[in-house]
């Protein structure tokens, strides 16, 4: 059992939350699971004591100052002494923005102020740890805590708390599946209807929707330090004929990578990308995205992904195969859309 914490919240606000491993398929044992989507955003636990709320990023770092929306909508309801597992997500025009999210995470707080306003952020919810009055759920299977929670929003009645689907049919689980990779959604996350919610444990599963495309090697950047390849930059020709920038893909064998550069080093001196280009260093990039190498676009690659959000591929992509026999004309966003 987890400590209660010191500070009036009914668990630590450094409680992690439970976590998934990755799977290929669905588990299908009957009345055994519970399927839920997977969404796009930010995964929080919501902490609300007597009179304090604080919002817990999977790290563990808070995310309250980003949101204030959502911490004073959690302060405001009647419900006290609960905690809460769910997503952030921010919806622009009906769709998700996980680019509505990213620019939540700014230094000055009259800039999220103003974002708050203009783009207010929901919480789906799926779980709960603590239910109102301080009951402890970890211990009770999924179906109770589930009880719990639908109980919780009945009475919340507000816009900004959303209750997140579920099926024990494995039928819709691989339709939501299917539907899974554009939007609000990158997968289906299996629970076991008889377990306990275990935190900080991988005892979840997850399947994404995987799909391919053939990309134009539009650039490339260099190892650290290295004068040899780390990453592709992939790119699509838009509809003006343009080729944009939508991601890039790192899985290249070491023992690849010698000739690998000798080939792209050749080409240099290209136009790179016509379209959309790779810009400055985020905050949220593992590499240095200012610095790279523009190509002529004669490359094309066959690239694994999971989930497009504003016409680039969120995550990075893993190289299946080079395909000389495909035209980079040929390269377009159909076969993202």
């Amino acid at each position: 059992m987890v400590a209660a914490s010191s500070k009036g919240f009914p668990l630590p606000p450094g409680t992690p939350p439970m976590e998934a491993h990755t799977a290929d398929v669905l588990p299908e044992e009957k009345d055994a699971w519970q399927y839920e989507p997977k969404w796009d955003g930010f995964r929080c636990l919501a902490f609300k004591g007597s009179e304090v709320v604080e919002l817990r990023a999977k790290s563990g770092k808070p995310l309250g100052r980003y949101f204030p929306e959502l911490t004073a909508m959690l302060r405001g309801l009647s419900a006290k002494d609960f905690v809460v597992d769910g997503e952030i997500v921010i919806e622009i025009g009906g769709n998700a923005s996980f680019d509505a999210l990213q620019m939540r995470l700014h230094p000055a707080e009259s800039r999220i102020r103003k974002l708050s306003m203009e783009t207010p952020a929901r919480l789906i919810l799926f779980d709960m740890l603590v239910a109102p009055g301080g009951k402890i759920m970890l211990e009770r299977p999924l179906a109770d805590r589930r009880d719990a929670l639908e109980a919780f929003l009945s009475k919340a009645l507000n816009a900004a708390l959303r209750l997140s689907p579920f099926t024990t049919n494995i039928a819709t689980a691989r339709q939501w599946l299917q539907g899974a990779g554009h939007g609000s959604t990158d997968g289906v996350v299996a629970k076991r209807l008889d377990e306990p919610y275990r935190p900080g444990e991988r005892a979840m599963i997850k399947v994404k929707r995987l799909r391919t495309a053939d990309c134009v090697v539009g650039g490339f950047r260099y190892l650290n330090g290295r004068r040899q390849v780390g990453s592709l930059l992939l790119g699509l020709y838009n509809d003006q004929g343009q080729l944009d920038h939508v991601g890039f893909t790192s899985t290249i064998a070491n023992d690849d990578r010698a000739e690998l550069t000798s080939k792209l080093e050749a080409l240099r001196g290209g136009p790179g990308f016509t379209g959309k280009a790779p810009g400055g260093p985020s905050r949220w990039s593992t590499e240095r995205s200012g610095e790279w190498e523009p190509i002529k676009p004669e490359l094309v690659v066959e690239v694994r992904f999971d989930h497009v959000t504003g016409d680039r591929f969120r995550h990075g992509t893993r190289l299946l195969r080079w395909r000389p026999d495909k035209a980079p004309r040929q390269c377009t966003f159909e076969q993202i859309e």
